[in-house]
């Protein structure tokens, strides 16, 4: 495992020490962010051109969690593609932003997704819903891929905390909660059959398992992070010259 000291000041100008490759460049980092628009931009054709109920109903395909979440991941990605072609470390740092909310919503829908369909496909799929192979994983698995993997190579670590990933994790699992309540005041049914299935109750319990899990995500993301690419002590320099002065 790596380790590195750098004074907190460099870090706002220079690519960070734990960064296993450049980014934001126009070389791999803008390559590797083009690709994924590319795969997320045909799963949002695949809706176009495959038309069923949500199509007509209120909200649209977005009273879907894994469609809000592929939306997240192409901002993400745009954003990281805007910072390699224009090399732009403010931008840079709004993926990054964007990345800390992203990658553990992708992980938690794929999770939830691949784990209530192995137990019944009809829990996360109406029967109305066409859903091929390769769209059914370019929705639910190249999203969290691709994230992950901009996280662990082309990112610096996170800083976020255990309340605070638990904060935003439970701001987006009610607030989606809230969204699909309100949606089926106007449509009359769920967007994922497990909610027709489930008590008001249940429900509640269902939510705050999902915000559990996805704070979970961010801290076993950043746990990977730190066990490949090492830790960053950018106090150890001051500890370092007050011992050397004592």
């Amino acid at each position: 495992m790596r380790t590195a000291s750098l004074p907190l000041e460099s870090l706002l100008i220079a690519k960070h020490p734990l960064q296993r490759l450049h980014s934001p460049s126009r070389r791999f980092s803008a390559a590797f962010h083009l690709a994924a628009l590319s795969s997320f931009a045909l799963s949002f054709k695949y809706i176009v051109d495959h038309p069923n109920l949500a199509s007509e109903a209120y909200g649209w395909h977005f009273q879907y969690l894994t469609i809000i979440g592929l939306c997240m991941a192409s901002l993400t990605n745009l954003a990281g593609l805007a910072a390699d072609v224009f090399l732009s470390s403010r931008l840079f740092a709004v993926k990054n932003v964007l990345l800390v909310c992203s990658a553990p919503m992708e992980v938690l829908i794929s999770i939830l997704y691949w784990g209530l369909r192995i137990i019944d496909t009809k829990l996360v799929k109406p029967d109305w819903v066409e859903l091929s192979t390769e769209a059914d994983i370019g929705f639910h698995a190249i999203p969290a891929l691709v994230l992950t993997i901009d996280l662990l190579y082309l990112s610096p670590p996170w800083s976020i905390g255990a309340l605070p990933s638990m904060g935003l994790a439970s701001f987006i699992a009610f607030g989606y909660w809230f969204w699909v309540e309100k949606c089926y005041q106007y449509n009359g049914w769920y967007p994922y059959p497990i909610f027709e299935k489930l008590t008001t109750g249940w429900r509640v319990v269902l939510f705050l398992f999902s915000a559990t899990l996805m704070a979970m995500n961010t801290l076993l993301l950043k746990r990977l992070y730190s066990q490949m690419n090492g830790l960053l002590h950018p106090t150890s320099d001051i500890n370092q010259g007050a011992s050397k002065r004592a």
